[in-house]
């Protein structure tokens, strides 16, 4: 297997990381403490980091600041939303719903929703690209 990393940046310059290796710690609380003492870009009202990425699963911890929201969610794969820190709404064609700390949820591929900030929050987004697991083994 090929270890996928990322590359330090200018507004990350300790950004080394691997992100996709036969294994990967991660270590969630040093991920949102980096993200936290990152400056916001202008006109962003939320920001991320990708914690593992390959080609069937995608995790990303998000800040989303109050009132931030992501509009017209709709992933080609099952995708899970937990709540670490804050409270976010979630919004869909049932209606919303208000998640708090520890709380989550999971939609099935292709159901559009949208994500909104209550309060300054940190969530944990993964992504299981159903189409290209195919029949794998677990």
């Amino acid at each position: 297997m090929e270890v996928k990393a990322n590359k330090a940046t200018r507004n990350r310059p300790e950004g080394d990381r691997v992100l996709d290796a036969p294994y990967v710690f991660a270590n969630l609380q040093e991920y949102i403490q980096l993200i936290k003492d990152e400056k916001l870009p202008e006109a962003n009202d939320r920001k991320g980091i990708t914690i593992f990425k390959s080609d069937e699963i995608t995790m990303v911890l998000s800040v989303f600041l109050a009132g931030a929201i992501m509009d017209n969610v709709n992933v080609d794969g099952y995708m899970s939303l937990q709540v670490i820190d804050g409270s976010a709404r979630i919004i869909t064609t049932d209606g919303d719903r208000e998640l708090g700390t520890n709380e989550m949820v999971i939609f099935h591929p292709g159901v559009e929703h949208s994500i909104q900030g209550i309060d300054n929050c940190i969530l944990l987004l993964t992504h299981f690209n159903a189409w290209k697991m195919g029949n794998k083994v677990f």
